[in-house]
């Protein structure tokens, strides 16, 4: 339990600096400004922090010596936001964890989190600040700010604090130290995205034991192979190809055999794509078909590519009878969704 609210079951990411160069920034992450002013200066540094939980004894250390991430800069333009995200997983339903503290600031002393990154114009924030005393939920669409709603806390420069979000659908759950510090929030402006780091203006802020418990995504091509394969159990294969914000060379989204995910395109697949047109071919005693996805509009944004076991008489018009209707049926589905990649 986290504050009384059951912990998300599945994976976790748990973010370890330990292989990280002091004074370099983390590896798998990326740097943006929101607003205006330079860029933020995220490093690696070594500090002396405290330990999660109290020590058993008077005896015992209080404090040892980890890896924590910081943000150095003190450029004080006002609307001038610092992030640093993890360019990896993006995360639907999850608890993302992670210790804080602010150690300078003349103008700001803010630290914080993102999450539901969708790209740099448009995410959700939570942050503390140690001069206004208060937490703080935001968003930025398309790059504008939203009011912040939130509440008032004694919070302090140099203390340590652990913050956390709980995102479950469209519910936004916040607590410090254990316990809710925001009621509630019903959001529905972005429903997955990355995670990361915000602080604000000249703030010096400090980030240690981050870690995401989350539910993995389940992209729609891979929801719409799982649906293929329950109407033709028979099919000896299935791949969907398609593109992804991340990677944009056409690839395998989803597969019967899940070690293909991730496979480049071949020159078939891409020449489906580009010509908008189905390719029939033989391999390895089996029939191959591979036709264009086409969204609502007719345009080809995918390919699927179907490995039928031949039969006598087999002839290129009866495998594609076989499968171009379900070809249809799922340009039906994909006509309603936001993407195969999704």
């Amino acid at each position: 339990m986290i504050g009384g609210f059951p912990a998300l079951l599945g994976a976790e990411r748990v973010f370890d600096f330990s292989t990280n160069q002091p004074g370099t920034a983390p590896a798998g992450f990326k740097a943006f400004v929101a607003g205006e002013g330079q860029p933020g200066d995220w490093q690696v540094l070594s500090v002396s922090v405290p330990p999660l939980l109290e020590p058993i004894t008077d005896k015992a250390a209080s404090n040892a010596r980890i890896p924590v991430l910081s943000q150095l800069s003190r450029d004080s333009t006002d609307e001038r936001y610092p992030v640093l995200y993890w360019d990896g997983d993006r995360f639907g339903d999850f608890t993302f964890t992670t210790r804080f503290r602010m150690t300078g600031g003349a103008l700001e002393q803010i630290a914080g989190v993102v999450f539901r990154l969708v790209d740099e114009k448009n995410f959700c924030v939570v942050r503390a600040s140690a001069l206004g005393g208060n937490l703080r939920f935001y968003k930025f669409v398309d790059g504008q700010r939203t009011a912040p709603v939130g509440n008032d806390l004694p919070i302090k420069k140099g203390q340590w604090y652990e913050l956390t979000v709980k995102a479950e659908g469209n519910k936004f759950d916040i607590l410090l130290d254990g316990q809710q510090a925001i009621p509630t929030l019903t959001d529905n402006a972005f429903p997955a995205g990355k995670v990361g780091f915000i602080t604000k203006s000249d703030a010096v802020s400090e980030f240690a034991d981050m870690r995401v418990r989350y539910k993995p995504l389940v992209t729609f091509a891979e929801t719409l192979l799982g649906q293929v394969l329950e109407r033709q159990p028979r099919l000896l294969n299935l791949r969907i190809y398609g593109t992804t914000p991340a990677r944009k060379d056409l690839h395998v989204l989803a597969a019967k055999d899940p070690s293909e995910v991730g496979e480049p395109a071949t020159e078939v697949e891409t020449g489906v794509l580009s010509g908008n047109e189905t390719y029939y071919g033989k391999a390895d005693k089996q029939i191959l078909v591979t036709a264009p996805l086409r969204d609502r509009n007719g345009d080809a944004v995918g390919v699927v590519k179907f490995f039928l076991k031949p039969f006598a008489g087999q002839t290129e018009a009866n495998a594609l009878a076989r499968v171009l209707p379900t070809v249809r049926w799922m340009e039906s589905q994909l006509a309603s969704s936001e993407g195969l990649a999704e």
